[in-house]
């Protein structure tokens, strides 16, 4: 099945969406309460971060910079203490949205994805945002959900994206192998995604679930969402959402280099 991504006013959509989704999910939580699945980090350096990225991001996008630029180059200011930080998050948010919206996505400017296109961003945005609304949740105890189409373009977009996040995340380099086969298969959502190992890095494609699929040496499998998850290192081999199958050595291995 050929991966298809939306059009740029769907993810400017869904993004929007996200943002207003974590900036409620913080709304009253404790500032100092830890955030397990970003260890060492609280649920003030969470909101400091993503409202940082928002600043960083819609500054390059508005000058649709062709290199990369700092945040201290953009001017980017950080909220001074806690009665200030929510609505210095919200505003990021809105101003981050609105230059999304305005882009060209065709526009050639720096990205660290494949592409070097502004259409880049709203993906990128909305699923950063998506996965720390879900560290927001988990740290408040409870499970968060993620749309099923959402997941979908999710993994497309990490698996997509694991290339070129070589320079932050070296250890995808390990990522090589002999033609061994994984499989990250989402019955409900129709989709199976296939990651083979090759001696000069690895492939990968989306299959019909439904169909016969590529002969694969192990399995994970779930909800769109919880593979969503899994993939961005919120859930483990192991977790009772998901089911994983076959050459445990092979999950190991891709569970211990895939991090982004």
């Amino acid at each position: 099945m050929a991966v298809q991504p939306w059009d740029h006013d769907r993810y400017c959509d869904a993004a929007e969406v996200e943002i207003a989704a974590f900036a409620e999910t913080v709304a009253a939580a404790d500032l100092r309460a830890p955030v397990p699945t970003c260890p060492g980090w609280s649920t003030a350096d969470l909101i400091r971060h993503l409202g940082g990225v928002y600043r960083w991001v819609g500054g390059m996008v508005r000058v649709v910079t062709p290199k990369r630029m700092g945040m201290r180059e953009l001017g980017v200011s950080f909220s001074q203490g806690p009665d200030d930080l929510r609505p210095w998050f919200a505003e990021g948010g809105r101003s981050l949205a609105e230059a999304l919206r305005a882009a060209d996505p065709d526009a050639t400017m720096w990205a660290w994805g494949e592409g070097g296109r502004a259409g880049f961003w709203p993906r990128r945005m909305l699923h950063e945002t998506t996965v720390h609304r879900c560290d927001a949740e988990l740290a408040l105890g409870r499970e968060p959900a993620v749309p099923a189409e959402v997941a979908v373009d999710g993994v497309d977009e990490v698996l997509t994206i694991l290339r070129t996040a070589v320079a932050f995340a070296p250890k995808i380099e390990n990522l090589r192998g002999d033609g061994e086969a994984l499989a990250f298969t989402a019955p409900a959502a129709g989709a199976r995604w296939i990651f083979t190992l090759l001696p000069d890095g690895y492939t990968w494609r989306r299959e019909d679930a439904a169909g016969p699929g590529t002969r694969v040496q192990a399995t994970v499998q779930g909800d769109a969402a919880d593979l969503y998850l899994f993939l961005w290192g919120r859930r483990a081999l192991g977790d009772p959402r998901l089911e994983s199958s076959g050459d445990a050595a092979l999950l190991a291995r891709w569970s211990e280099n895939s991090s982004i």
